[in-house]
């Protein structure tokens, strides 16, 4: 029965990540979410043979079955991370008999992961996080948190994490941070609290000076002109996960590891 209900919530994350590949590209193009999904090349209509996640690409070897067009690997990478996540959110409150708070807290998260998985490709790709995806979800976090015993902790996570981002922002003139890290750090904190967002921020920017150090290296290396800035939201939603899953122990690693 286990297993039953993790290949269960596998496949509702691949078809989420689905969706999200639909609504990234009609966000891109300005198009309603309303119609059927269609090639972006030859504008054909596709049929459920077309939209399997993940299974079709693989079937159709990466083409559009209609006019042979290559089919970006975003699509099944977005399938693929937001089903693990759905799985990862569910084992931590896995449980056959479901309080009410157990149901709401998976599907918030469900709801939260997609909504980050979104923001990581389309500020990925556009140095942009959209409001449209993020406002909604730190209302609906905020609504959630309303009701924890913790507020305060949640409330003093958001206020720290965009609080340091805004000084950054603010410093700066927007030169070394975009505002839209200053909003994305609001969700960060209501998401996690203290401390693990502190845990999450500094993944980030960990995650950011490996990158940007091997991005330097090849750019100099290759001769290649690529683009000197980076859009750092995709590092503070990496961030986000690591400390979601793995913040206490990481927490805690590092109480020991300095202690003295």
């Amino acid at each position: 029965m286990e297993f039953i209900f993790y290949i269960l919530v596998f496949l509702l994350g691949l078809c989420i990540g689905s969706f999200l590949n639909c609504a990234i590209y009609r966000m891109e193009q300005e198009k309603s979410l309303k119609g059927r999904s269609f090639c972006p090349q030859c504008k054909h209509v596709l049929s459920w043979k077309d939209l399997l996640p993940v299974f079709s690409f693989v079937f159709l070897r990466g083409k559009c079955r209609y006019c042979k067009t290559k089919i970006s690997w975003q699509y099944p990478l977005v399938e693929l991370a937001t089903g693990l996540a759905f799985l990862a959110i569910f084992n931590f409150q896995f449980s056959i008999n479901f309080t009410i708070f157990q149901f709401i807290f998976i599907f918030l998260y469900f709801y939260i992961a997609g909504a980050l998985i979104f923001i990581f490709v389309y500020d990925l790709k556009h140095y942009l996080i959209p409001d449209k995806v993020l406002f909604p979800a730190i209302f609906i976090t905020l609504a959630y948190r309303i009701f924890s015993p913790e507020i305060i902790n949640y409330i003093w996570g958001a206020l720290a994490a965009s609080g340091f981002f805004f000084l950054i922002w603010f410093v700066s003139r927007g030169q070394w941070m975009g505002f839209g890290d200053v909003k994305l750090a609001i969700l960060m904190g209501l998401l996690l609290g203290l401390p693990k967002v502190l845990a999450a921020l500094f993944i980030a920017f960990f995650l950011g000076a490996i990158i940007g150090v091997i991005l330097m290296a090849f750019k100099k290396s290759s001769g290649w002109g690529m683009k000197s800035e980076m859009p750092f939201g995709p590092f503070l939603i990496a961030g986000t996960f690591i400390a979601l899953f793995f913040g206490n122990e990481l927490i805690n690693w590092y109480l020991h590891y300095f202690e003295f």
